[in-house]
């Protein structure tokens, strides 16, 4: 770990580089594939002073074309409701020029061709090719920064070409990128949650400026699971927090499931045993282990991967998944329980990304902070 000296900054504080000219008190967030807001809340949180001023996110406008996520967005974050676009992100790009202009740009494309569940389509998928509407307002909108994130299994779709393919196309946006694989619980999310986040830089707007990596916070002491959904203790008068039924045949295997063991790794009686071939998720009734932090937390799937509990026999609660998705109480997820369960899944936990909004917030303005080196840097 070091910390990036000022002699590597080309802003200097004490008045040389007017930061008032490039970079707003006030940085305006645009968001493409936005979910329940995630990202938002985040962005949210960042306030980096600069003597006496003090720099912070604030959301322009939004897109995706989820309804009940669009619903959780708008619920939570106090805005004009008509600032969240709820369509699909091809009509939404085709006015793209008439948006307000942004400062930052983030876009979680959807991840599901380049998931390692699944058929693993890549770019030749439904969803593989919608991080060009990304790259789409990069150039539309020329924002200084942008933040964009996916799965870590990006990076190795088609041999490696489809991540090779669109990092050039961000650079031939004329952006300096910065991209790295984040191990979310090394930032205090209470998840083992690894997703690859790029970080550009507008090389016309801020010359010589590249974002660095910010140096984990939590490496070698995470949050566990216990701790998350525990501390405190969960009450009744908390939103999302509805039981999933389960049935007796699930009750009974669970018994057989230790904590951290999966519905394969168990001894679990003949009968109880899953006549499924092929499966491919080693969190089929997997039990969460109370001392560590929680395995990937999803927002799709069947029957017995809805995450479960160390010691009772059932799935979590929306309200327990969110706090490993590090979702604070009050955010109030919108729509039915299955749908809840998706915008969750499928979110960039708040905690985590915070850090990243921070690091990205402090480039800009040319404070040091500390920072590891990329994991991705030979892309």
């Amino acid at each position: 770990m070091t910390t990036i000296p000022d002699t590597n900054l080309p802003h200097d504080l004490g008045g040389l580089f007017d930061t008032s000219s490039v970079v707003p008190r006030k940085l305006r967030l645009g968001e493409l594939f936005c979910g329940p807001g995630g990202l938002a809340a985040a962005a949210s949180k960042v306030a980096v002073s600069v003597g006496s001023e003090t720099y912070t996110i604030q959301h322009t406008w939004a897109n995706d074309y989820d309804p009940s996520a669009c619903a959780t967005y708008r619920h939570n974050n106090h805005i004009d409701p008509g600032s969240v676009f709820c369509e699909d992100v091809a009509e939404f790009a085709k006015r793209a020029d008439t948006l307000e202009d942004i400062d930052l740009l983030t876009f979680g494309f959807p991840c599901n061709d380049f998931s390692q569940v699944g058929e693993r389509l890549g770019i030749d998928g439904k969803f593989g090719p919608l991080y060009t509407y990304g790259i789409h307002f990069l150039k539309t909108k020329r924002p200084l920064m942008f933040l964009a994130e996916n799965v870590s299994g990006l990076r190795n779709s088609s041999g490696g070409d489809t991540f090779g393919q669109i990092l050039r196309e961000m650079r031939d946006a004329n952006y300096e990128i910065t991209p790295h694989l984040y191990h979310f619980e090394d930032y205090g999310v209470p998840q083992n949650r690894h997703r690859i986040v790029i970080v550009g830089v507008n090389k016309d707007l801020l010359p010589g400026i590249k974002f660095h990596v910010p140096a984990p916070t939590h490496a070698g002491h995470p949050v566990d699971c216990r701790t998350a959904i525990e501390c405190p203790p969960i009450t009744k008068d908390l939103t999302n927090n509805e039981l999933t039924a389960q049935s007796k045949t699930v009750v009974e295997r669970l018994k057989y499931i230790k904590p951290g063991e999966n519905a394969w790794s168990a001894d679990i009686p003949a009968e109880l045993k899953l006549n499924v071939k092929g499966a491919l998720i080693s969190q089929i009734y997997r039990r969460l282990d109370p001392s560590k932090p929680s395995y990937t937390v999803t927002g799709s799937g069947g029957g017995g991967t809805h995450v479960y509990h160390w010691s009772e026999p059932r799935a979590l609660t929306n309200r327990e998944r969110a706090r490993l998705q590090s979702f604070p109480d009050d955010y109030e997820f919108q729509g039915s329980k299955e749908e809840v369960r998706r915008q969750i899944g499928m979110a960039v936990p708040p905690v985590g990304a915070a850090k990243i909004f921070d690091a990205a917030v402090k480039t800009v303005l040319g404070i040091p902070y500390d920072v590891v080196e990329s994991n991705l840097k030979q892309y």
